[in-house]
């Protein structure tokens, strides 16, 4: 998580830019002496950044300004920063409503009518989220279908039919892959007889 802290939220993100957002950094911080000094340090350089500021933190415990300055605490307080800072966060909303439930696959947003479908991360700067099928556009491309001049072996399903095939095959191959691994996961643990 080290590099993502240090490049995603200190450079990116830069939270600890404004005085009131450092003084949550300070609160986080186990030593009451450490805290006064850095807030002094802070306060004289307004505008500091926050990669300076995270920088400021072993600098000013170095120069011996708390006498009592626990390291282990306080290395401990630096990794749980990172933790907090760099882990995603979940929202106790999406677990519990149900109009948060609009994130699963092919649900259709009530707002905008968008399905919310798989993307393949390998080609996520090519995904625009405003290309998405909607439900209207399904219904018309149902509609619309002119059935091929060479019949296909089965009668096609009416998501075949739509701009949401390609989501469904990706899903699909997907949820082979993660049965496909399973499968070896299973098959390996009953060759070696180990159980869970």
């Amino acid at each position: 998580m080290k590099s993502h802290f240090q490049d995603d939220i200190l450079e990116e993100q830069d939270p600890w830019r404004s005085s009131e957002r450092a003084g949550k950094l300070l609160q986080l911080l186990p030593d009451k002496n450490l805290r006064e000094a850095l807030h002094r340090k802070w306060e004289s350089s307004p505008g500091r950044s926050s990669a300076l500021k995270w920088s400021d933190i072993d600098a000013v415990a170095k120069t011996g300004t708390s006498k009592n300055l626990d390291t282990k605490a306080l290395l401990e307080a630096k990794q749980d920063i990172v933790f907090e800072y760099t882990y995603p966060r979940l929202d106790i909303h999406v677990s519990k409503k149900l109009n948060h439930l609009l994130k699963s696959p092919f649900v259709i947003h009530p707002g905008t009518g968008r399905v919310c479908v798989p993307i393949d991360t390998r080609l996520l700067e090519d995904f625009d989220p405003l290309e998405v099928p909607t439900i209207q556009n399904l219904i018309q491309e149902i509609d619309t279908w002119k059935e091929p001049q060479v019949k296909p072996e089965k009668p096609l399903q009416d998501w075949e039919k739509t701009s949401l095939k390609p989501y469904i095959d990706y899903f699909r191959g997907h949820v082979l892959g993660i049965l496909r691994d399973e499968r070896e996961v299973r098959v390996k643990r009953e060759r070696t007889g180990d159980d869970w």
